[in-house]
């Protein structure tokens, strides 16, 4: 059975809780291209984009339950956007937890939105509202 609008408003586990550190902020500046010197130094903040690295890992949840029928092989990162209350700063520690907030089905893709909410020490600092399409196989 595919994902459907049913399992709208449906948070799934959180994964572990990921702790931003200096070196992981400076390699993601770096392989971006991004010299901006608020990303280095002793007191670094993390990119915007940084938040997607810890959303994504929150995305297991979603393509690991056999609920959906979700395969990360067969999806597209259709959009993204973030919406931050406070930057994302070395030393910290982050928990992810996942909703789903939409889904429509149309013929054999399934077009899921999920928005990850991002805290740290219980305190909201950001989401990362993403939009999945995904193509169901074919059965003959």
């Amino acid at each position: 059975m595919p994902i459907t609008a049913e399992h709208a408003d449906l948070t799934l586990p959180k994964p572990p809780p990921y702790e931003v550190s200096r070196a992981k902020i400076a390699e993601f500046a770096k392989a971006l291209g991004d010299e901006n010197p608020a990303y280095f130094g002793e007191r670094p903040v993390a990119p915007p984009t940084f938040a997607a690295v810890i959303a994504a890992q929150a995305w297991d949840a979603l393509f690991d339950d056999p609920r959906f029928g979700l395969s990360l092989n067969r999806t597209i990162h259709a959009d993204q956007r973030f919406d931050f209350l406070r930057p994302l700063r070395a030393g910290d520690v982050v928990d992810a937890e996942l909703r789903i907030e939409k889904v429509r089905n149309r013929g054999n893709i399934d077009m899921v939105t999920v928005a990850v909410e991002l805290t740290v020490g219980g305190e909201a600092c950001a989401v990362a509202r993403s939009t999945l399409m995904h193509t169901r196989e074919e059965t003959a």
